[in-house]
């Protein structure tokens, strides 16, 4: 059985495309299906937490990024629910990035270059937008975030687009929602 975190970041509650697709995903996948909302907002990286993480003193400073490790630690499936602004991912997304991706933690420096400590995973994720194509030049989303998954060691990464919802959202969603239907299905085989 596939446990399964869950992670939104839309701004937007309610009307979210990316917060529903990812749920519907997300419960598709299997349970138990944790859920955390980094757009409530995480702490940024500071001084303070630079200090701590370097001491290896841990701490108060600490405890927010060692709980989002441990949850990524316990899940098998991860899907992130990604809304494009300005061409890129949500500032709290970037956040919870920052949180987790740590030396000795979810990587570590080897005499070959950094190596990935959370392997085994698999990452899906569902993209909205209001114009840009994912894939595109216009892209700096995916990219990113499949580079900053694999440099933790998360290399199966699926995304699912719903992407230009300017142009046609309906087509969109329905493409959308035919992916997640496919790859849940696949899951439960």
């Amino acid at each position: 059985m596939s446990k399964t975190l869950l992670i939104q970041s839309s701004a937007r509650h309610d009307a979210s495309v990316t917060r529903q697709l990812a749920e519907k995903l997300a419960e598709g996948l299997g349970d138990p299906v944790t859920v955390r909302d980094v757009s409530v907002g995480l702490p940024f990286v500071t001084e303070d937490w630079i200090s701590a993480r370097d001491a290896g003193t841990g701490g108060a400073v600490m405890q927010v990024s060692n709980e989002l490790i441990d949850e990524l630690r316990a899940h098998d499936a991860i899907v992130i629910a990604v809304p494009v602004y300005n061409f890129a991912i949500p500032a709290t997304l970037k956040a919870w990035i920052d949180q987790v991706a740590r030396a000795g933690e979810t990587f570590r420096y080897t005499a070959d270059g950094p190596e990935g400590l959370l392997t085994g995973k698999r990452a899906y994720l569902v993209v909205a937008s209001g114009g840009m194509p994912v894939g595109s030049a216009w892209d700096h989303a995916t990219p990113y975030l499949r580079h900053v998954l694999g440099f933790i060691g998360i290399t199966d990464v699926e995304i699912v687009a719903a992407d230009a919802l300017g142009n046609d959202a309906d087509k969109t969603l329905e493409a959308a929602n035919a992916h997640i239907d496919a790859l849940t299905r696949a899951e439960a085989a």
